[in-house]
């Protein structure tokens, strides 16, 4: 690694539809990027699978538990303080009940409105284009 390269950093993201809908996440004070809605999801452990970590993740962070997902798109994208690649997922199923234990904010929204709010810049590119697979 060269001396001032930036840290790198594989992350899946699930795109959780409900009704037309997804689930948007606000990105709680004190996290790096606090105030920015996203998708989801979280970074990549050694020895796990994109599938796997998003599985993970959506546990962890939502306590529900993926059932049928897709794999949609992959993003890369340069932070001014680490680079990432957004392995982003349609979430088509699941059990529980979405919670936000982190101390973010959960949201229902469609594509249209997810526009108009401050998504990550990662994510942001992908609203235009978003909808739910038939």
């Amino acid at each position: 690694m060269a001396e001032n390269a930036k840290p790198f950093a594989r992350v899946a993201a699930g795109i959780i539809w409900e009704n037309g809908r997804f689930l948007a996440a606000l990105r709680p004070q004190g996290k790096p990027r606090a105030g920015y809605w996203e998708f989801p999801g979280g970074k990549q452990e050694p020895g796990e699978s994109m599938e796997q970590t998003l599985r993970r993740e959506l546990h962890e962070e939502l306590g529900i538990e993926a059932g049928r997902v897709l794999p949609w798109r992959v993003v890369l994208h340069d932070y001014p303080d680490l680079d990432v690649e957004l392995h982003f997922f349609h979430v088509l199923d699941y059990s529980g009940a979405p919670r936000a234990d982190d101390g973010s904010q959960l949201r229902r929204m469609t594509p249209a409105e997810a526009v108009v709010l401050n998504f990550l810049p990662a994510d942001r590119e992908l609203l235009p284009v978003l909808r739910e697979p038939d």
